[in-house]
């Protein structure tokens, strides 16, 4: 009888970031485990993140619709054809994972899940008392799953994407001159992470002076609406929040000189092509283990701890405790601007 080539099923349902942050871990295994094919499952919207890494495959799944409940998620583990995989990597552990991982196990395959360390960041955000340590990074944490299934690989920084072309869409929109590319991607999921628009502004005024193109990101028709406003103002600013596809905005930020984002999916996907990303923090902290892959932290913006000393507060930014609306005014325009302009001149 044949042995069965190894070929792991990866299970990540999240948001982008977290999504984001698999990729090196993937390329660190593929290039130290050459007969390894890998299979990540999670939302359809994801497939362009890893469509140019060899060896791992991608099955777009709706957990909200085609693939809903238990029912739902016993389909997907069929249609998934089980039979092929020789272990399972849970990179969420939630109760969904669980629940497909469950029939795998009930067929024999090996299965391994993060440990997300809910513990440790519970102490690191507690309001007094803290244990303000720096957690293991995610990238880690995922690389641990590995482990345990019989795969260890070491991050050296040098797992990152391959600069990918510029669609036409794009070249008509950006043009050609000779310009520095600056990123900004100015949102996040909650408030608690969001720099403020009036601070950005301020910092889009004096970035429009420099010979830089600003190319301003998001999505949903708010912060489009919010995004071109601002582009609105300065000749050297433009919004791309609803104009390409995620493909296209992915190669796009691999064409990037520099990316400010916050706490969340665009600074991790310029990480993924070795940008210098630039990331702000407000409620949150890089102690946590969410920071931008391998980047400097020089490259962290964060809050006041002496006057906002419970911070990290929350794990997510979604929890901002009264009198800590204004952590964000802490981190200064000038300071922004001194970072741009060392990473960018």
């Amino acid at each position: 009888m044949a042995i069965k080539s190894p070929h792991i099923l990866c299970i990540r349902f999240s948001a982008m970031g977290d999504v984001a942050m698999t990729i090196p871990v993937l390329i660190a295994l593929t290039r130290r485990y050459p007969d390894l094919e890998i299979t990540v499952v999670s939302k359809p919207f994801f497939a362009p993140l890893f469509q140019s890494i060899e060896r791992v495959h991608f099955y777009g799944a709706d957990v909200k619709t085609k693939y809903k409940g238990a029912l739902g998620l016993y389909k997907l583990f069929k249609d998934l054809k089980p039979e092929r995989f020789t272990a399972i990597a849970d990179l969420h552990s939630v109760i969904r994972s669980h629940v497909l991982k469950s029939f795998f196990r009930l067929r024999g395959n090996y299965t391994a899940q993060i440990d997300k360390g809910r513990a440790e960041k519970k102490a690191l955000t507690k309001s007094v008392n803290k244990d303000f340590r720096p957690l293991l990074t995610t990238h880690e944490r995922y690389a641990s799953v590995f482990k345990k299934i019989g795969y260890p690989v070491q991050l050296d920084g040098s797992e990152i994407l391959a600069k990918q072309s510029l669609s036409n869409n794009v070249r008509a929109m950006l043009g050609n001159e000779p310009q520095k590319w600056l990123g900004i991607a100015p949102f996040a999921a909650h408030d608690g992470k969001k720099y403020p628009l009036e601070l950005l502004d301020e910092v889009l005024a004096a970035l429009s002076e420099k010979p830089y193109k600003i190319i301003l990101f998001g999505g949903g028709k708010e912060e489009e609406r919010l995004l071109n406003l601002l582009a609105s103002k300065y000749d050297a600013v433009c919004s791309v929040a609803g104009c390409f596809s995620f493909s296209e905005e992915i190669a796009l930020i691999s064409h990037l000189d520099a990316m400010l984002a916050m706490d969340s999916g665009n600074g991790h996907l310029a990480a993924l092509f070795g940008i210098p990303t630039l990331t702000i923090w407000g409620a949150t902290h890089p102690y946590l283990g969410f920071a931008p892959y391998k980047q400097s932290t020089e490259n962290q913006l964060l809050a006041d701890r002496e006057r906002y000393p419970a911070i990290p507060t929350s794990v997510y930014g979604n929890k901002v405790p009264q009198g800590y609306e204004n952590v964000m005014h802490t981190i200064l325009p000038e300071q922004v601007l001194q970072r741009i302009y060392a990473l960018l001149d």
